[in-house]
């Protein structure tokens, strides 16, 4: 977009003074800058790295809100400590989204008649009905040009990555396979077509995987699918994306448009049209709706149908995470033989990352690495910095929480994220017992059995009970659904106090719970678990369900105070270390296969 303003800002105090000066042309009280691209995926190219230019805090959520004479950022439990950090605050106030939203700060801070200004390429319609709902005297209005978009002089060009073809033998379902699942939603909801905007669910339901964004391998664009299964799937995508190998892979099935004609398209649906209210820009639900167009908000019907991994996905996830568990392991040798060794929290990143490019299946990170040393390890969602990059020079607590990104092209494909807390030095005795707590949580997931029909909001108590019994808790959910060679944070089923989608064999979750101290250190064991059939329950009849782990990695003995551990608790564990044992050593020289017999002794 190019920049209609003159000046160069070299500082947040300019941009916003700035955005003021054009929201005074505009006549706006307010406007709302989110962390949001078009199609309101979890993470957003250089281009829509809006709220990072402006207020320069780098959280994977979060929202700033702007008057003439204040404005606020606010962001969830994972960044509260981050965001005083980062921001400016003497510019912005912060904020909980979770507990006080966009919504919330803007009532309290505007008067009746307040004309607040948004892009309705960045809300979704439900966002909108929220803020219409909490401001009834307020007017929201939609602004044809983003206005930091106005300013922004060096704004990024828009993504134009390549497409490659994911086979249906690693898929393990066609593409007319999964258009037919999809049909059969549409159809169920009454509707004509479905317009899909969320990128993994687009990559999804065609077999393709792309490169336009950091960390998921998908392309932006958008996807529209009729109810009539002899209509083609119309794909709204860059042109330029597009090579031979995917035009032969989806030949007749899918009708290719340019982005530029959306508004076209919108306007020849006839209705009813499914829409995700949660999902979609606020653009599209305006146009259907000024052309007289039927809506029926429904959820994504690729979003459920996804969750749940076919057999192929299922030994191609698996074999991902051995590869991914050899890099975790060697590099947790390698810091154990450099303590206090010129190492820190970026070093650390880079480490994790080296050892898993050492396999070509490797394509990059699945998110940003959390490596967060001591009092850094308590900021949930902490990026190490050139600004912030804390040197290993003490004892402490490490906390690494990081993913790969792994496909071979036959019979790896899969998305990881692991997080293991190391000790540097010996551990204080409150560290011990508090990791001890978070390992009972874990543990108590990791066995559970439950009845087919069990939401995550039902089993998360196992989680955090033990913590609860110190009065000690953690301020994040304890588990999300995770894509295959997809995003590392997929909707559907979660285990938290929201989590009320039923879970489903083949659906691949994480389990971590957690406990941070503020100021001091941070604790979580993550593993990814998938849900399997178990045995039927003698008593009501119903089928009961497990998790399997998939992570194979140590967990740090000289953390856990075993005498705190159950007979049980302690069967888990060893079992779990006799598993990391057998599928890692034989990748291992034999100087880190000593170290990790060690490190997974029984206990």
């Amino acid at each position: 977009m190019k920049n209609t303003h003159d000046n160069t800002y070299d500082n947040t105090y300019d941009k916003v003074s700035a955005l003021r000066t054009l929201m005074k042309e505009q006549d706006l009280d307010a406007y709302i800058v989110p962390k949001a691209d078009e199609y309101q995926g979890e993470f957003v190219a250089p281009y829509a790295e809006r709220l990072l230019w402006l207020s320069e805090f780098t959280g994977s959520a979060g929202i700033a809100v702007i008057l003439q004479d204040k404005a606020c950022v606010l962001s969830d439990g994972r960044y509260t400590l981050q965001l005083v950090q980062q921001v400016d605050t003497e510019l912005f106030e912060t904020a909980d989204s979770a507990k006080t939203g966009a919504h919330g700060w803007l009532a309290q801070n505007l008067d009746d008649g307040a004309v607040i200004g948004f892009d309705p390429w960045l809300h979704t319609p439900d966002q909108i009905e929220k803020l219409e709902k909490a401001l009834p005297h307020a007017v929201l209005k939609p602004v044809a040009v983003n206005l930091v978009d106005l300013i922004w002089e060096d704004q990024p060009e828009k993504p134009c990555g390549k497409i490659e073809v994911f086979p249906a033998a690693v898929a393990g379902l066609s593409v007319e396979e999964k258009k037919k699942a999809i049909i059969d939603a549409i159809q169920k909801n009454g509707a004509s077509s479905a317009i899909m905007t969320l990128p993994d669910s687009i990559a999804w339901l065609l077999n393709v995987r792309g490169s336009d964004i950091d960390y998921i391998p998908v392309t932006l664009s958008y996807a529209i699918v009729f109810a009539d299964e002899t209509l083609p799937v119309q794909w709204v995508v860059d042109p330029g994306k597009i090579n031979d190998d995917v035009k032969t892979h989806l030949g007749e099935g899918v009708r290719y448009i340019n982005p530029s004609e959306i508004g076209v398209v919108l306007k020849a649906l006839d209705g009813p049209v499914m829409l995700d209210f949660a999902h979609s820009p606020e653009f599209f639900k305006s146009i259907l709706q000024e052309n007289g167009t039927q809506i029926i908000n429904a959820k994504d019907p690729c979003i459920e149908i996804k969750s749940v991994k076919t057999p192929q996905e299922f030994e191609a996830i698996k074999q991902a995470h051995i590869l991914d568990g050899i890099a975790v392991t060697k590099l947790l040798y390698w810091l154990s033989q450099n303590n206090k060794a010129e190492i820190s929290e970026r070093s650390i990143a880079e480490k994790i990352h080296q050892f898993r490019s050492k396999h070509e299946a490797y394509k990059g990170p699945s998110f940003p690495t959390i490596s967060g040393f001591g009092e850094n390890g308590a900021i949930v969602h902490y990026r190490a910095t050139s600004e912030n990059n804390k040197e290993i020079n003490e004892d402490g607590l490490l906390l690494l929480d990081s993913g790969g990104q792994y496909y071979d092209g036959s019979s790896i494909a899969g998305t990881t994220d692991i997080t293991r807390t190391v000790a540097i030095g010996p551990p204080s005795q409150e560290m011990r017992e508090r990791f001890t707590l978070v390992l009972k949580g874990h543990i108590a997931l990791a066995m559970a059995h439950f009845p087919e029909g069990t939401t995550g909001v039902q089993i998360d108590t196992l989680a955090r009970q033990a913590l609860w019994n110190h009065g000690l808790d953690f301020a994040h959910g304890t588990g999300h659904g995770v894509g295959c060679y997809l995003a590392v944070h997929e909707e559907a089923a979660n285990i938290s106090p929201k989590g009320h989608i039923a879970f489903k064999p083949g659906m691949l979750i994480s389990n971590e719970p957690g406990y941070y101290k503020a100021g001091e250190y941070g604790i979580r064991i993550e593993n990814l678990v998938f849900v399997l059939i178990s045995d039927m329950n003698i008593d009501t009849g119903a089928q009961m369900m497990r998790f399997e782990t998939v992570s194979f990695a140590p967990i740090d003995l000289s953390l856990i105070e075993a005498e705190m551990l159950s007979p049980a608790e302690r069967d888990w564990l060893n079992r779990y270390h006799a598993d990391v044992y057998e599928k890692i050593s034989g990748f291992l020289d034999q100087e880190e296969r000593d170290w990790l017999k060690a490190q997974t002794a029984p206990i």
